[in-house]
């Protein structure tokens, strides 16, 4: 049990009313949490779309374990080390794409591309190319030029002073010259209420005269049934932020994937200073891609994807069955990510709260309640969370 005064600040949270003692994480177990008074939650949304292969898988906690004794941290600034290689060269084999730009959070793999697309043109002679797209009701985090991408009010409503400008989708010109990059999620925007985009909103990125990014963060690694949800459209991104699932939920760590088309755009001799500037403290720390090789070997190893897709499966037919009642005014999926949306933001704040009574653990979005689960859920976890969720809105 928590006692005493806090110190702790807790994101997206109100702390005047938060009462730690009744939710405070001592304790994991595979898709599981155990609070501080012992009681046992399924984790419904993956802590925040994180957790892949389930909470302390051994394999992961094996390899950090070693890894830990051998190199716990080392600098990447002007240094290498072979475990970040050996993760640089395994996401792009399976993305397709080139090179591989480490960080700690999505929203600083958002912040590189930003960074990555002005200074690439810049080096290429069109410094004038500042601009960006973005869709509607896009979030791409909580940095400065993260928010700036975004276009959900209340993320960035007391930040005006420290964002730019950007232009939505389909509305702006892709051809136009000072566009610098357009930036997608792809197929499902999660922090938009899991809201699922349809497939004609992309076709316009097939002819562009700009540099295309796709944030992968929330959509990436099985999520949405395809190891990434790019795979599912016609296009090609320049440059491919990845996050969340990328150490299978175990440890901070985030990448920006680039072309070679890009990175040789910083080449150049040492005076020159064409070489990208920006870095963090952390970026390529071997513990944490240690983490993510080991998760990488577990979606083969263990056919995570096909497991996915059963789980994809169960969620379609439970939601359908759900979306008949009459506390639910709409449902959605698309893979593993499914929305329930109910009357309004007070009523979902109620369900989520109700279900942790019932061993559900899950946040609201708005009027959203969101199922986004480990990917190591059985059929049994998935029923529970949907019987507990017909009980409460009855």
């Amino acid at each position: 049990m928590v006692t005493g005064m806090s110190r702790l600040w807790l994101p997206f949270t109100q702390m005047q009313s938060f009462d730690a003692s009744q939710r405070t994480f001592v304790r994991a177990e595979r898709n599981h949490l155990i609070d501080a008074r012992g009681r046992r939650v399924y984790d419904a949304t993956s802590s925040i779309w994180t957790i892949v292969h389930g909470h302390g898988h051994p394999a992961i906690v094996e390899a950090i374990s070693r890894q830990a004794a051998t190199l716990d941290h080392a600098t990447t600034l002007g240094a290498s080390n072979p475990v970040a290689e050996a993760l640089a060269a395994s996401l792009c084999r399976i993305t397709g794409l080139d090179y591989a730009f480490f960080a700690s959070d999505g929203a600083s793999a958002v912040e590189a591309a930003v960074k990555m697309a002005v200074q690439y043109w810049r080096q290429r002679g069109e410094p004038q190319r500042t601009r960006f797209v973005r869709l509607a009701d896009s979030y791409h985090g909580d940095t400065a030029a993260a928010m700036s991408l975004s276009d959900i009010a209340v993320f960035k409503a007391h930040f005006g002073a420290i964002t730019f400008e950007t232009r939505p989708l389909p509305d702006a010109d892709l051809h136009a010259p000072d566009v610098a990059a357009v930036i997608v999620e792809p197929v499902v925007q999660a922090a938009a209420g899991i809201r699922v985009v349809p497939p004609v909103a992309y076709a316009p990125l097939r002819e562009r005269s700009t540099l295309l990014i796709v944030d992968e963060i929330a959509t990436g690694f099985g999520r949405t049934g395809t190891m990434f949800a790019v795979e599912q459209l016609d296009v090609r991104p320049d440059l491919l932020c990845l996050g969340k699932g990328i150490t299978g939920g175990a440890l901070a760590l985030s990448a920006t994937l680039a072309t070679t088309r890009i990175y040789d755009a910083f080449l150049g001799e040492i005076d020159e200073r064409k070489q990208f500037f920006h870095g963090h403290s952390y970026a390529g720390n071997p513990i944490a891609c240690a983490a993510a090789l080991a998760s990488l070997a577990l979606f083969e190893r263990e056919g995570t994807l096909e497991r996915a897709r059963g789980i994809a499966r169960t969620i379609a037919v439970r939601l359908a069955a759900l979306a008949a009642h009459p506390g639910v005014a709409q449902v959605r999926s698309a893979g593993t990510m499914a929305g329930i949306d109910l009357r309004d933001a007070a009523v979902a704040r109620d369900v989520a709260a109700r279900l942790y009574d019932l061993g559900q653990f899950t946040r609201a979005i708005g009027p959203t309640l969101q199922l986004v689960p480990p990917l190591s859920s059985s059929d049994g976890e998935l029923h529970a969370f949907f019987d507990a969720c017909e009980r409460v809105l009855a």
